[in-house]
């Protein structure tokens, strides 16, 4: 794009925002200039040194070089030389129950959360809130109750019943808990997902075996929220589900949080954990009692062994071409929200992705995944300003996306709770 062109799309932006947002707001709005910062954009493009990010409105109205960004005259400037600027981590399999879990959420680097299952009201009104006004806490997008038919008509009113509560997607469980537990039959969760995409909404599932993978695929489900655990992926699931489109998450911090606490983890020491982690949960799961339980519980170990197999078939499906959003399974007691995400981007560089490859799946791609691009994912103009800023880039060492120095929602920084 020319310089000349540029500036017309700009100015084209800006007036757009301006036509949509109320007067008072209008007379209020803002220009800030972050300068100096290094910026990875998020879109694949090599990190642009001693970069512009120019933010009006609460959205992006300009990034690139500071020779190539012209600041307005009126703009506040907000040095972050030194810095590097990344877009917000989207968290695409959480849990929220309240606007306190999406302040948590957001205090990591969190700043959107897609709530995979049983919200409160309050969180349903957080989701309402954000559509006029942007957040001081993470964004939040949800499915509502988990939904359990037992028949296929019931699959049919629980879908409408959820859908006119006005959920973003739907979710179902297909899965025993490692036999202890009645599975969601092929024709009820057929059903479900005939239903929701008759109402045009897209099906979450939550699954462990790959039979159950392969099955729900070919059945049209939209989105696998868990890794295959119980055996490695062979080679035509692995090309089905990459020419599906469909997006996997590996959640492989929820593996984790199922045998970690046979003992004191090492983060319960780190000083970003304790900065914003829930104390009652840390004080339950030190409970030396329960750590025994943790170490003779037969699922417990079980999830353990079969850690290596998510993280194999993470591996597997990347470089079979399959689409990779980041997800944690946190909320439920004992995983803690935000920092297990941060943990999990470790876990997925560990497992063979490289840095790189673990930050698109928890921005860009994450984004895409669940339909959120034209909005978030990327620090482009037009889009909303979410962003974190670090002291050090994850492009070289993915831990360096826990030294965090700010946090910033609609190009305003959060308060921590």
């Amino acid at each position: 794009m020319n310089r000349l062109l540029h500036t017309r799309v700009v100015v084209a932006l800006v007036a757009a925002t301006a036509v949509l947002l109320p007067h008072a707001a209008r007379s209020q709005s803002v220009t800030r200039a972050f300068t100096g910062a290094t910026l990875i954009d998020g879109t694949g493009s090599a990190p642009v040194r001693n970069a512009t990010l120019l933010v009006r409105n609460g959205r992006v109205i300009a990034t690139g070089a500071a020779s190539r960004v012209r600041i307005p005259a009126n703009a506040e400037r907000i040095s972050l030389a030194g810095k590097v600027i990344m877009p917000g981590l989207i968290n695409t399999h959480g849990h929220a129950s309240s606007v306190a879990n999406l302040a948590t959420y957001a205090a990591y680097g969190i700043t959107t959360v897609y709530s995979l299952g049983d919200e409160t009201a309050e969180v349903f009104a957080a989701r309402r809130a954000q559509q006029s006004t942007p957040p001081s806490h993470a964004r939040v997008f949800l499915a509502g109750p988990v939904l359990a038919p037992a028949t296929a008509a019931e699959a049919r009113q629980q879908v409408a019943d959820v859908v006119q509560r006005g959920v973003d997607i739907v979710k179902i469980r297909v899965d025993d808990n490692l036999g202890t537990a009645k599975k969601m039959s092929p024709e009820v969760y057929r059903a479900v997902i005939d239903e929701a995409h008759t109402r045009g909404h897209r099906v979450a599932v939550h699954l462990y075996y790959l039979a159950d993978a392969r099955a729900l695929l070919a059945a049209g489900a939209d989105f696998i929220a868990h890794s295959v655990r119980d055996s490695l992926v062979d080679a035509p699931f692995s090309k089905a589900l990459a020419t599906s489109g469909v997006c996997y998450t590996p959640t492989l911090m929820r593996e984790v949080s199922t045998f970690v606490y046979e003992s004191t983890p090492a983060f319960f020491a780190d000083s970003q954990f304790l900065a914003h982690a829930n104390r009652e949960w840390m004080a339950t799961v030190s409970q030396p009692a329960r750590q025994e339980a943790m170490r003779t519980s037969s699922s417990a170990q079980r999830y353990k062994a079969q850690l290596p197999v998510a993280e194999r078939n993470l591996k597997a499906l990347h470089t079979a071409g399959v689409t990779m959003a980041m997800g944690t399974d946190t909320g439920p007691m004992g995983r803690f929200q935000g920092y297990f995400e941060l943990m999990e981007l470790e876990m997925m560089v560990k497992a063979g992705l490289t840095p790189a490859q673990a930050l698109a799946s928890a921005t860009r791609d994450a984004a895409r995944c669940m339909r959120l691009d034209k909005e978030l994912g990327t620090l482009e103009a037009g889009k909303w300003a979410d962003f974190v800023v670090l002291n050090a880039s994850p492009l070289e060492r993915i831990e360096n996306v826990r030294r965090q120095h700010s946090v910033w929602i609609a190009g305003t920084r959060l308060t921590t709770p």
